[in-house]
Parts: structure tokens; sequence; C-alpha cells
């Protein structure tokens, strides 16, 4: 499922760039750096027993997830279409303080543990322009906006298992699409400062997705430029025993370039 999601994206990065230009479309290709602090829980559940929730922050320590990261959109007239690509990956270790259920193996809860949490996050999204005044002297777009979010995660667990006092290791993946509707603004301050807001939100079959971005861009040269902000994701995923309740937040910056 990674190898599909990721052919999927890319698919979609190339038919972007791949479309014909006309004097009312613009292709822009964005990579950036993205730092996100982790809150919440996760759990494994397997061979009967229910998983038990792993803390993210106080559990095993884990740090903060550093990913470059990837969107390409083409504006054509009203219409944006973006595809994006980022992946979110947590580790930490430490020792348990309690013993922990995951994919029915029960780990000890006096020895030592490591963890991994890796999210594969591609978002395909298109926005419609009710609002697009672009002859003021600040341009304003606002509109609509409905997309699609694939979590592709995996997670894995390493410890001793309590009933053979052994190192075990128990890894499960899952790849869930989840749907978001929401709104897009773009604020044009002058010819090279705009500042972009987007939200989306949609809960499906026990699985939500809540998406909120602020961003400055800065292009001192009409076809190049970089850009600022902060992004705060809510997830929550109820999939084949795999179970996912947490916020993810941070700051982020990269380059862009227009054609």
């Amino acid at each position: 499922m990674h190898l599909t999601a990721r052919c999927f994206v890319l698919l979609a990065i190339l038919a972007l760039t791949a479309l014909p230009a006309r004097a009312d479309e613009m292709v822009s290709l964005k990579a950036g750096y993205q730092v996100l602090s982790p809150e919440g829980d996760f759990a494994v559940s397997g061979s009967g027993l229910i998983g038990t929730p792993i803390d993210l922050e106080r559990d095993l320590g884990y740090d903060d997830s550093e990913n470059l990261t990837a969107e390409a959109a083409l504006q054509l007239g009203p219409f944006r279409l973006s595809a994006g690509y980022l992946p979110i990956e947590f580790s930490g270790q430490g020792t348990l303080n309690r013993t922990i259920n995951f994919n029915g193996k029960e780990y000890s809860g006096s020895a030592q543990a490591a963890s991994d949490v890796d999210i594969d996050l591609y978002d395909i999204g298109l926005t419609y322009h009710l609002l697009n005044f672009d002859d003021l002297p600040v341009r304003f777009q606002l509109g609509p906006e409905v997309a699609v979010k694939v979590v592709d995660a995996n997670l894995t667990l390493d410890g001793e298992e309590l009933s053979t006092g052994l190192t075990t290791h128990e890894e499960e993946s899952v790849t869930v699409p989840i749907p978001t509707v929401g709104a897009r603004m773009r604020i044009g301050l002058s010819d090279f400062i705009g500042l972009v807001g987007r939200v989306g939100y949609m809960e499906v079959n026990d699985n939500s997705f809540l998406d909120a971005d602020a961003q400055l861009e800065f292009s001192p040269l009409p076809l190049v430029g970089v850009y600022g902000g902060y992004r705060y994701f809510d997830v929550q995923v109820d999939e084949s025993d795999v179970y996912i309740d947490a916020r993810f937040s941070g700051p982020y910056v990269g380059a862009f370039v227009r054609f």
C-alpha cells in the first residue's frame, strides 16, 4: 500500500506539471521542511487482546518529526488542484511503566522497549474560488475545498514479551483515505507578499481528520520565492485493529517556483 499511494501522488504531480499552460493558469511547485510535535496515543489489537494505548508524549519519549515535504498545484481560472506529500516519523525508547498489549503480544512493564510511528500523508485537494478578485490593490481569493487525506501508517514495538522473557518485534500497518471539506483563502498584500489559510475536516466511519494551515509567501522575484507557516493535524483512525488518536503541530519553511 505504501508504493500504491506514492505512485498515486506522483502521477497526480506529473499530471499537474504536464498540463499545457495558458494565460489564466499557474503551476507552482513547493519543497519544504516540516517540524511536528506529537500529542495523543495509539494502540494495536490482535489475537483477542485489546491494544493498550501508548502515549506519544510520556510513555517512550517520542522525539519530534523532521522531514521534507512536497506539493504541486495548478491554478486554472477559479479552480485550484493540488497534490501534496508529507512524511511523519516518530521514534522513542525507554522503560515501560506497565504491561502493554500490542498486536496480540504482552510486553513486560519493567523492561526496555522501543517504538516507531511512521505515517505517510498524501493530500489531494480541489478548491473553487467563489471570490476571486485580482483587480484590486489587495488580491483576494476565497472558496470551498474538498480533499482526500490518505493516511498510510506503520506502527512498531520492540520489547520483552511477558510470557517468554524474549525480545520480540511486532508491527502493523494500515492505509485509510479520509475525505475532508473546508475552505481555502489567499490574500495578496502586494506583488511579492501573500497570506494563505486552509482548513478542512470530516468524520467517516470512526475515522476523522482535521487539517489547519497558515502560511506566509514571499517572492521578491515573480517566479520564485520562499514561504513559512504553521500546520496542525488532528487525526483519528479506528481501522483493522489499529487505533490512532493523535495531534501533530509545528512550523515549516520552504521554497517555491511558479510558471
